[in-house]
């Protein structure tokens, strides 16, 4: 049960939706972008869907749901902020999506990838098991291994100069199998805050502020230490 880790170059964070990264690694972030990480985020829709308000104008909330995503990006200290297009509530590990995030990470370059974990498998949380997050995971690993490291997969992007890049490991958060503790401490504060920038999905403030010091408080407890992010940590031998 690891709390420390080598801090990355290049860093990428991909996300179904907006918040989605900032629930389960912002505090991570924040920690790497302070040591001097390079750090893009890429999220596949705009969260157009994200409110039971059946009077919701979609293209309003998608425009504020975009805009409290890079407010939250600005807390963690990231400034290379994707919105990648995708129709929320429709992503499918298809061939368009697996050849937009090889695109990025071809171009990007990234050391480490953070996303949500396709093992999310037993439906006990409707949050971590919501039908997009289990696209994006599975077409992120599938983006990793082998696509975009193998130059036979998309050779339409060698074309475009993007030459095949191997990323080291990916962290998968929201995970419900964790084997890697990392401290968020001294970063806790920012991580509430940009969480609290996704305001059009946040009732009350002061309850989800207690509901975020409770969880990461227990997650904590397995590395003893006040607060800490949970992830499921995959190394590829390569």
């Amino acid at each position: 049960m690891e709390k420390v880790f080598p801090v990355p170059a290049r860093v990428l964070v991909v996300a179904a939706h907006p918040d989605d990264l900032d629930f389960g690694c912002a505090g991570t972030v924040a920690l790497w972008t302070k040591a001097g990480s390079q750090v893009s985020y890429a999220i596949c829709t705009s969260g157009d869907k994200g409110s039971d308000d059946p009077f919701m104008d979609r293209d309003l909330l998608a425009r504020t749901r975009q805009e409290e995503q890079m407010e939250a990006a600005r807390v963690i200290g990231v400034s290379d902020v994707h919105f990648l297009g995708f129709e929320d509530g429709s992503l499918e590990n298809d061939v368009d999506l697996r050849r937009t995030l090889v695109r990025c990470i071809r171009r990007l370059r990234p050391d480490v990838i953070l996303c949500h974990d396709p093992g999310n498998r037993s439906f006990e949380n409707p949050y971590v098991s919501h039908r997009d997050h289990r696209a994006v995971s599975e077409a992120v690993f599938d983006a990793v291994y082998p696509a975009s490291g193998n130059p036979h997969f998309f050779p339409e992007l060698l074309a475009e100069g993007l030459a095949p890049h191997k990323v080291r490991e990916i962290f998968f958060f929201g995970t419900q199998s964790p084997n890697f503790w990392q401290d968020i401490t001294h970063v806790m504060d920012l991580k509430i805050k940009a969480i609290l920038s996704h305001r059009s999905q946040i009732a009350d403030p002061e309850q989800m502020e207690k509901f975020l010091r409770l969880r990461f408080e227990e997650a904590g407890k397995r590395v003893g230490v006040p607060y800490a992010e949970p992830f499921r940590r995959l190394t590829f031998p390569w």
